[in-house]
């Protein structure tokens, strides 16, 4: 972890952003407008500047399809970002990436998502946070593993979601690792069970749903056209790995 990594986590750690519900994020380093999806290959060090859509991804809308903001070649590396709004389509990984304290103050249509179609790629999320998605944080389109560690969510429809419909499907996996979800939200993942998707759960904390309306592991029966369908919920020892230890609520 190099210095201005460490620097941020301190930031977003003590002096931030807090919202009704406690999530706390950094104070950006200045802003910066995108016009045209920045390509990355290698690493990219931010400077924990908010970045934010403009022109063709400034209209802050929902629809499927958007360009990002940032598109991830195959083994790269985002760090030290904050996606201000409107945020288009967030982030792509094109196969495997990092992804090392990246804030997104208000997602777009999704916060990022893994394409791809290595079965042993990998997304790693690991720092960072999520506000006001109103549909999904994470979107899982490719084959492979996400990894989602050290993350706060606050304000959002699902955390992770596995492509429900895509043309072509594949068996895809989510870990959730000391991840802090702050209500209002629906659901943390979404898994099609009959792909054989696996949602896994550590120390994972949700706050102010007293109600336990949050839905820890939704699972789906996906397709590759039409709509998916909702065939359950909860933990088992396929899919939906986790136990009530697993999930402590505040």
């Amino acid at each position: 972890m190099g210095a201005l990594l460490l620097a941020a986590v301190t930031v977003a750690a003590g002096a931030g952003s807090a919202s009704a519900a406690g999530s706390t994020f950094p104070s950006p380093n200045g802003s910066q407008g995108v016009g045209a999806k920045i390509k990355v290959s290698g690493s990219y060090d931010g400077g924990l500047k908010r970045f934010y859509g403009t022109g063709d991804l400034g209209n802050g809308g929902q629809d499927e399809g958007q360009s990002p903001l940032f598109e991830l070649a195959n083994g790269a590396t985002l760090s030290n970002v904050v996606l201000g709004s409107p945020a288009a389509d967030g982030v792509h990984c094109l196969g495997a990436c990092t992804l090392n304290n990246v804030w997104w103050e208000d997602v777009g249509e999704d916060a990022a998502t893994l394409k791809g179609s290595s079965s042993s790629q990998k997304m790693t999320v690991n720092g960072g946070g999520a506000r006001k998605a109103s549909d999904k944080v994470f979107q899982h389109n490719g084959p492979g593993t996400i990894h989602i560690k050290n993350f706060q969510v606050d304000d959002f429809g699902k955390l992770y979601r596995s492509c429900g419909n895509c043309g072509t499907q594949y068996k895809r996996n989510v870990i959730l690792e000391n991840v802090t979800a702050y209500s209002p939200g629906k659901v943390l993942a979404g898994i099609n069970t009959n792909y054989g998707d696996t949602a896994k759960y550590t120390n994972v904390t949700i706050v102010g749903d007293s109600s336990k309306k949050i839905v820890v592991c939704e699972k789906y029966k996906g397709v590759t056209s039409g709509e998916p369908s909702k065939i359950g919920s909860g933990p088992d020892s396929t899919n939906c790995l986790y136990s009530s230890s697993n999930i402590t609520y505040r």
